[in-house]
């Protein structure tokens, strides 16, 4: 599972060879939540509300990213990292 960002103690990533819609995963601690990257919405799991606005913070920043790298990952394996929250 390709880690595309680590910040504030949440890893980011996307998985290979996953079921549309194109989603990433957030995990933080014990808690874990699948979103949408298209409308950012919780499609399993679940986070801390400020956890969860958090990563919905930084997804909206890096949505193309996101959608570029769900591609890449699908098609051949290859990912970019993304800057984290600053």
């Amino acid at each position: 599972m390709p880690v595309l960002s680590r910040f504030l103690g949440m890893v980011v990533s996307i998985y290979f060879d996953y079921q549309n819609p194109p989603h990433f995963h957030v995990q933080y601690n014990e808690d874990e939540a699948l979103i949408a990257i298209n409308d950012l919405t919780v499609l399993k799991g679940s986070l801390p509300s400020r956890v969860l606005g958090l990563a919905m913070e930084w997804a909206s920043l890096h949505k193309i990213e996101l959608l570029e790298n769900w591609n890449m990952i699908q098609k051949d394996g290859k990912f970019i990292k993304i800057e984290p929250l600053a």
